[in-house]
């Protein structure tokens, strides 16, 4: 039995999401709601002690981390399409821009979307249930990240974040401005990774992603949205933050 406890179809709960619906490999989804801090309720840190999704349950085995539970189902599950390149070298330059994904590009998108967005849904309770809901999170790590959201990044912070930002889109530019997909000629894992963090950007970052500036990335963005896996994804599994127009 595969069960995937995530959030909604968005940042790293939408890598595995999309592994699983490309590779036609059946799941049973479990969606949490983080304004409810559902991820941080004792039955969950059963599952996951740390508190964070996604995660995967098969057979009792829990395997967490977004990435790494792309690459388990590749190992788990060889008798379904792959989304790795065959080729050494290919496969190991898909590992270089999943990597990238995970210790770069998720994290300033990260900020920037946690001060848009869980700020505001922070300073909405009041201190005394904030801080129950934060008692609650067995990471000190991201018990002092909520603090910072709901007090807001800092102009400084931000602004650094931000020039990752703009880094982050130059290089996914430079590729995509005259290839169809990150690794090779082929949708691999490195599409998936990164396309999960950039989906969306053309429009919380509209002025770094948009047709003139960056249009091999938005031609990638839209040519990943119109996959029938893709497309039956968002059709069926639901934001928490409502659909985008």
């Amino acid at each position: 039995m595969l069960t995937l406890y995530s959030f909604g179809p968005g940042a790293n709960s939408l890598k595995p999401q999309m592994a699983l619906y490309e590779r036609g490999i059946p799941f049973t989804l479990r969606v949490l709601d983080p304004k409810k801090f559902e991820h941080h309720e004792d039955w969950f840190k059963a599952i996951n002690p740390r508190g964070q999704v996604p995660a995967l349950d098969h057979d009792g085995q829990i395997v967490t981390e977004s990435t790494v539970i792309c690459e388990y189902l590749e190992d788990a599950f060889p008798e379904y399409p792959s989304l790795r390149p065959t080729d050494p070298f290919l496969r190991a330059e898909m590992r270089v821009w999943t990597k990238w994904v995970d210790e770069y590009f998720c994290w300033c998108v990260s900020t920037i979307g946690w001060e848009r967005m869980i700020g505001p849904m922070a300073r909405a309770y009041s201190d005394e249930e904030f801080e129950a809901y934060v008692a609650r999170i067995p990471v000190p790590e991201q018990q002092t990240k909520w603090r910072n959201a709901r007090k807001g990044f800092g102009a400084e912070v931000l602004a650094e974040e931000m020039r990752k930002v703009c880094v982050s889109v130059a290089k996914l530019e430079a590729r995509l401005k005259d290839h169809d997909w990150l690794v090779g000629d082929q949708f691999t894992l490195a599409d998936v990774c990164n396309f999960s963090i950039a989906n969306g950007m053309q429009f919380g970052f509209a002025e770094q992603v948009n047709e003139q500036d960056t249009p091999g990335l938005i031609a990638w963005i839209k040519r990943v949205n119109d996959r029938p896996a893709v497309q039956k994804l968002f059709a069926e599994v639901p934001s928490e933050f409502g659909k985008r127009d």
